[in-house]
């Protein structure tokens, strides 16, 4: 096997364009036992994932774990399955296609070719690796890594740059690359989360108390320095002013407990239990860490979470959509993608010809010569 991958074909007359690889976290490819344990032998063999030592961990994954979970696993993607197959997947598509038209139509304003954008999962298809290949082949030069995590976790967002760092070893001539490692208090991200939650609302009708579900990890992250908790606190924070609300009318809570240890609390079914048993009958759950419905939003809240609520007492959960296909989360996108990108470019963009290029530097060696 070569070390080295061949190189899209050089021409001289190619102008050296920017991309932007969007990142999350993966779907199986069905909603079957097996695509599911291919999935999750992926997954789980991340020591990102579970800090546990490789050997001891892949005796109990293999033995353990992939013989019994894929197949309940399976049957929860069955339910949120639709007929374009996984929503995670079909919703990060859309959003790398509204983004591109988002972005190309501000580019066109200027004279300028947008950005390539490429959509990459940690697991599962399209694979990082390949969309890296797809932004190379394109003649992108400069890549922006922006993945999907608003808050920043090492299991999430440095997991995918572990990826993203994997795959430019095999390149000869590899692209630059700019990374986003959070973006958890961005104003334009906090206003499409408000605007999602109104949005309900006013659709729906607003619910006695609105918890806000974090996806969860263990409580060991943040011992060790993982910022992510801290993360999700303020994001909470700055989405409770946004709305106007009181303390008392919204509880931060984390879900997807896995395996015995501890985890980050309070647990999301712990707080819908005690708001029931508290004589709360009617909540919204929002999910603000999720940009895209996905298994833990449409089946673990939507219907186990309802359950656990209505179980305890409680009359009504209302699940809030996630930021999906919301215009206002899509131009924020736009805005923070455009951002890192002229920042990158310190005010240029990519797509100039090597003559433009050389005009502005000239310029600029000018004008540092006049303040001189």
């Amino acid at each position: 096997m070569p070390l080295f991958d061949k190189e899209p074909e050089h021409r001289h007359d190619q102008v050296a364009r920017t991309g932007v690889l969007l990142i999350n976290l993966g779907t199986p490819d069905a909603a079957t036992t097996s695509a599911v344990r291919r999935y999750l032998k992926q997954f789980l063999s991340d020591p990102r994932v579970v800090e546990i030592p490789r050997l001891v961990w892949q005796i109990i994954l293999r033995l353990f774990v992939l013989t019994t979970r894929p197949g309940k696993s399976a049957a929860k993607y069955a339910l949120i399955w639709n007929r374009d197959g996984s929503p995670l997947l079909v919703w990060s598509q859309k959003q790398a296609r509204l983004l591109k038209g988002y972005l190309g139509e501000r580019y066109a304003q200027r004279g300028q070719e947008g950005p390539v954008i490429a959509l990459g999962m940690r697991y599962g298809n399209p694979s990082i690796a390949k969309a890296m290949d797809e932004l190379r082949t394109a003649g992108c030069e400069r890549i922006l890594v922006l993945p999907l995590y608003p808050q920043y976790a090492a299991s999430t967002t440095a997991s995918a740059y572990d990826a993203v760092f994997k795959q430019m070893a095999r390149y000869r001539n590899p692209p630059e690359l700019r990374l986003v490692k959070s973006y958890h208090a961005y104003p334009g991200y906090i206003a499409a989360l408000a605007a999602r939650v109104r949005q309900s609302w006013n659709e729906q009708g607003r619910s006695e108390h609105l918890v806000l579900s974090f996806h969860g990890l263990p409580r060991y992250t943040l011992d060790k320095g993982d910022p992510y908790y801290c993360h999700c606190q303020k994001t909470a924070r700055l989405l409770a002013r946004e709305l106007q609300l009181e303390e008392s009318e919204y509880t931060v809570a984390f879900q997807s407990r896995f395996g015995r240890t501890r985890w980050l609390e309070p647990y999301t079914s712990v707080v819908l239990t005690q708001l029931a048993k508290g004589g709360v009958k009617s909540v919204d759950v929002f999910c603000p860490g999720f940009v895209a419905d996905c298994l833990e939003t449409l089946e673990e809240i939507a219907m186990e979470g309802k359950q656990t609520f209505l179980a305890a007492g409680g009359k009504t959960l209302n699940h809030i959509p996630c930021l999906n296909d919301n215009p206002t989360w899509i131009a924020a996108l736009a805005d923070f993608s455009s951002l890192q990108l002229t920042a990158w470019t310190d005010g240029t963009l990519n797509s100039e010809t090597p003559l433009e290029a050389a005009k502005i530097a000239n310029l600029r060696a000018q004008k540092m010569g006049a303040k001189q």
